[in-house]
């Protein structure tokens, strides 16, 4: 055995010159392609949001010379303070964030239950159950918005906080569907011995489910949280559906009424024709989620790996 290695070594070390570049050749060439293709991807995806950042601090002066294009003369922030006031922010902030707080922890609680049932539990039809749970999250809301609406106003929940809320702790609402896919993938990774070591020592499924696996399934809880709050965030159209009165507006409908706000605040003014006054908005509404997501993405990476979203 001594002397095969021995063999072995002396034919790595007496190896052609060229083979050995030709080896460092190619990774080079790999790791050149890689980051080429990182870049353009990285690009594509923060080019709009560096350009409306830089175009929401522009006069419009600025915006229409040519001579200028990334970096502004001066900096307007009066752009952000008529943006603050026409949307209402402050106020359409606290609608946004409890819609989008409290059905994500309503889906936290019932996605993860559901997900632990149909990955863990032997029951009869527990496949079919779960092949209409994903018939549900391919069929697009459009076609079943008018039933839902008239169930929703039967019950009196029209311009409410009820058709987002209320669906959220029954394992349904926004993608409830596919949160309850990646809490069934992640409890059916774990190990079965788990239960058979809580069920000798009495635990009940709800126990095992409470004490074993849900202090286990922090990236599943993790993922589909910051999930649930960005998606719930930035619904646009549901709330349009059952959202009346402006005061029970979200901050994307506040945005989509920025021009009708504007001619309010200024008094009739052209002013909401200004491209850097639009840009200051749309980055008041996305900032709350991008804050969420800079300080999490660590963790966020590290979950979705291994909630099983990526075998």
């Amino acid at each position: 055995m001594a002397k095969v290695i021995e063999t072995i070594k002396m034919k790595t070390v007496d190896a052609p010159w060229f083979l050995i570049y030709r080896r460092k050749s190619e990774n080079i060439f790999v790791r050149l392609l890689m980051y080429t293709m990182l870049i353009n991807i990285a690009y594509i995806f923060l080019y709009p949001v560096f350009y409306m950042i830089s175009t929401s601090m522009m006069t419009i002066d600025d915006f229409v010379d040519p001579a200028v294009y990334w970096i502004p003369r001066t900096v307007n922030w009066a752009n952000f303070t008529m943006s603050l006031e026409a949307m209402r922010y402050w106020y359409s902030l606290g609608n946004s964030t409890y819609i989008a707080l409290l059905s994500a922890v309503g889906q936290l609680v019932s996605c993860a239950m559901a997900g632990y049932g149909f990955g863990r539990i032997k029951f009869p039809g527990r496949e079919f159950l779960f092949m209409l749970v994903i018939f549900t999250f391919i069929v697009p809301p459009q076609t079943i918005i008018v039933p839902l609406f008239i169930l929703y106003k039967n019950l009196g929940w029209i311009d409410t906080y009820n058709p987002f809320v209320v669906p959220s702790f029954f394992a349904h609402g926004l993608r409830g569907s596919l949160f309850i896919l990646i809490f069934r993938q992640f409890f059916r990774r774990q190990p079965w011995e788990l239960e058979d070591a809580a069920r000798v020592d009495g635990c009940g499924a709800l126990r095992t489910f409470a004490t074993i696996f849900l202090p286990l399934a922090k990236p599943a809880l993790l993922v589909v949280f910051l999930f649930s709050v960005v998606w719930h965030w930035n619904d646009f159209y549901e709330p349009t559906m059952y959202l009346m009165k402006p005061d029970k507006y979200t901050v994307p409908l506040r945005l989509s009424i920025l021009s009708t706000s504007l001619q309010e605040v200024m008094g009739g003014s052209n002013e909401f024709y200004n491209e850097p006054l639009v840009m200051a908005a749309c980055f008041l509404v996305v900032l709350p989620p991008l804050l969420l997501y800079i300080f999490a993405q660590r963790h966020f990476t590290e979950s979705v790996e291994r909630t099983g979203l990526v075998d």
